[in-house]
This record gives C-alpha cells, sequence and structure tokens, in this order.
C-alpha cells in the first residue's frame, strides 16, 4: 500500500526544489519505487547539485536538518517532512543534470526527476529486484506489441509490397538484392543453417532461402508468417518459420548464423536475456550478424532537409510509447498501434554481448547515404562470434 505521508513528502520536496530551481533527483531505494521497482523504502534519498547543498540546507531549516556531513566524496544531512526520513546528498564534482539515467517522471500531474534503476542494476544489493521487474516489464511489453503486431499488418504489407506474386518475382530477379550491405558476413550461405530472430515479413529470409541456406524465421506476428508463407510459395522456397516471441524459441544450439536486422532492438528492455538466447542457438564457431539503425540517429539527431539538431539525449534510458513501424501503411486509423520501446547506445549493447561471452569482431559503423546527411553515422553491423 502506498503511504499517504510518503507521496506528500515526494510532493513536497519536489515543489520546494522546483521553485528555487535547484537539479535534484531521487536515487537509490527511493527512484527504484518510484519506478514499480520494491517496497516502499524508509527513507526518501535525494541527491542535489554538489554546490547547492548549503542553500539546500538552508530551504528546510523549518524541518531543523542535521548539520552537513561532509565526507572526501559527498556531503549529506537529515530531517523529518511529514513524518518521513529525508536523506539529502551531494556527490563533490557531479553535474546533476548530465547524469546520463536521470530521467523525469510524471505521476497524478506532478513531474520529478529521479535516477533510472538502470543505473543500479551491476549493483549486487540491486540486481535481483532489478532483473525481475525488467522480466515482468518485457512480458508486458511483449504482449502489448504483439497485440499491435497482428492488427491488420497483412493488408499493410500488402499496401507497402504489393501481392506476394510480385514479391516473389522481386526477390527471385535479384536476390542478393534483397539483402543488406551486412550480406558480405554471411556469404556464401548455401547449406547454412540460418535463424531470422524477428525476421517480420520474411523476405529476407525468403532471399537467404533462395541463396541456398536453410533459414528459419522467428516472430511474434502471425500476420507476418501469412504474407511470408504465400510469398515463399509463389517463390518457390521453404522457409520455416515459428511464431513466436525471441525470448521464448526453444531452437537448438545448430545455427550457423543468427540474422537481426533493422529496428529490433528496442522491442527489449533488457539485451541480457535477449543475448542468452543467441549464445545458445548458435553452434560454436556460429556468428551474430546484426544490422541496426545507429543510436545517432535514432536517439540524438534530428533531421529535416539541410537542417540537423540534436533533439535528444544519447544516454536516455526512458521506454517510451511508439507508433508501430507499418502504421503509416495501414488503412485502419482505429487500430491500436502503440508499442513500448527502450532505445539503446552503442556502449550498452556491446557489453550486453560480451556479458554472454560472444566475442566481437566486426564493428562498422555507415553513413547517411542523403547528400545532406554526409558524416552522420545512420547504421550499424556488429558481428559476433561463439567461441569454438
Amino acid at each position: 500500500m502506498q503511504s499517504s505521508h510518503f507521496w506528500l513528502t515526494i510532493n513536497n520536496i519536489t515543489a520546494v526544489f522546483d521553485q528555487h530551481a535547484i537539479p535534484y533527483q531521487f536515487i537509490e531505494d527511493t527512484s527504484l519505487y518510484l519506478q514499480g521497482v520494491g517496497m516502499e523504502p524508509n527513507e526518501v534519498t535525494v541527491e542535489v547539485q554538489w554546490d547547492l547543498i548549503k542553500s539546500v540546507h538552508d530551504l528546510f531549516m523549518a524541518y531543523s536538518p542535521t548539520p552537513i556531513k561532509t565526507t572526501k566524496d559527498k556531503g549529506s544531512f537529515h530531517f523529518k517532512m511529514e513524518g518521513t526520513s529525508v536523506q539529502v546528498q551531494c556527490m563533490y564534482n557531479k553535474a546533476i543534470r548530465t547524469d546520463p539515467f536521470r530521467i523525469q517522471l510524471q505521476r497524478e500531474g506532478l513531474y520529478f526527476w529521479c535516477q533510472s534503476f538502470y543505473a543500479n542494476r551491476r549493483d549486487s544489493g540491486y540486481k535481483e529486484v532489478i532483473d525481475q521487474h525488467l522480466h515482468d516489464l518485457q512480458m508486458q511489453m511483449t504482449e502489448q506489441n504483439q497485440t499491435a503486431w497482428n492488427q491488420n499488418n497483412y493488408q499493410a504489407l500488402i499496401n507497402r509490397y504489393g501481392a506476394p506474386e510480385e514479391v516473389a518475382a522481386k526477390i527471385k530477379h535479384h536476390p542478393k538484392g534483397r539483402l543488406g550491405s551486412f550480406y558480405r558476413y554471411m556469404e556464401p550461405v548455401e547449406g547454412k543453417r540460418i535463424a531470422h530472430l524477428m525476421g517480420s515479413n520474411g523476405i529476407k529470409g525468403i532471399a537467404l532461402s533462395l541463396l541456398g541456406a536453410d533459414v528459419t524465421v522467428v516472430d511474434f506476428s502471425q500476420e507476418n508468417a501469412a504474407f511470408a508463407a504465400e510469398v515463399a510459395g509463389a517463390a518457390g522456397v521453404n522457409i520455416q518459420y515459428e511464431v513466436s516471441d525471441v525470448l521464448s524459441f526453444k531452437g537448438d544450439g545448430s545455427y550457423d548464423i543468427i540474422l537481426m536486422e533493422l529496428g529490433v532492438l528496442h522491442y527489449f528492455v533488457n539485451l541480457g536475456p535477449l543475448f542468452q538466447v543467441i549464445q545458445r542457438l548458435l553452434k560454436p564457431g556460429g556468428q551474430l550478424v546484426l544490422h541496426e539503425f545507429h543510436p545517432i540517429s535514432t536517439k540524438l539527431i534530428t533531421s529535416k532537409g539541410k537542417k540537423h539538431k540534436v533533439s535528444g539525449n544519447y544516454f536516455d534510458p526512458t521506454i517510451e510509447n511508439r507508433q508501430v513501424a507499418f502504421s503509416k501503411y495501414s488503412s485502419d486509423s482505429e487500430e491500436k498501434t502503440e508499442v513500448l520501446q527502450r532505445k539503446w547506445t552503442l556502449g550498452e549493447l556491446i557489453t550486453a554481448v560480451a556479458d554472454t561471452g560472444l566475442v566481437v569482431k566486426v564493428l562498422e559503423e555507415e553513413p547517411n547515404q542523403k547528400v545532406h546527411d554526409i558524416g552522420i553515422p545512420k547504421l550499424f553491423t556488429l558481428v559476433a562470434q561463439k567461441p569454438s
């Protein structure tokens, strides 16, 4: 049960800091609880800009705060508000506004700042409860995303690509042309077992099958599977299409190549379980080929014609609601098309890959092809190998 005293204290502290333009963030157990992780803490813990802690101390004189206690690294003081213990602290020479994990939350019309629980994942005291929360959140996320991707997606595919027979003819004419720049890290594919995780409409998988690969496509959209089956039939090839979310896929560890490409990582709130599945699916010496949008373009820079603007925070770990990718090709404006997404930095990605024992062999960053976007990375390809 949520304590009214606890939330009143949160509200009051937030109001004081906002009124006086004090950079702050709720941290530790307080920040986790504010994000739905763990139980209500016995104490509210908040971090403030280090060179303002004396001013902050003065703001709460009505609550008889303890003197500021200082160590080599930080300062802190305590007081009680509405019966709730409060600890205010600062880390010397740390700029609160540039903390990469500082996020803004909203509750009942109140906006407040806290430190994202991703900041605490590698702390042994928090890891278990955070990982459980991420597991529960992933299940919720997958359910919502699966619902969105199974509403009129088949018709959206027809609207975008044309009839299955037309699509099959184009793939057969030039199968390599349906694959991206990543293909050079896969060829030759003849006789290789390839799993295309989150393989969507199956077009890439069908192209690989025409080139001689034994292909399994894994995706949770029945409508994607229906479209892929018709295109594969028209192309005269067989692909195995498993309607499943990736984390539930039970394939064996005999795949030569795991392929993932273009707009897939943001469907995971924790990359660890994904790469554990990939590590399990690959045979010794097998490779992951990941072709994705570069986070500089998806998280940081907004482009319009010749104009480019830094409009985002590269390090922002916020989980967001977005329109599903096919929505602009859908004719049904009433369908539920929102999905949950978490965008990742390159550092987070490479760390997650390394944590599972996969060895990074290639990280190729590709520039945008538009003349006005010269110098801005658009895509990247990561190749990682399972040790033999």
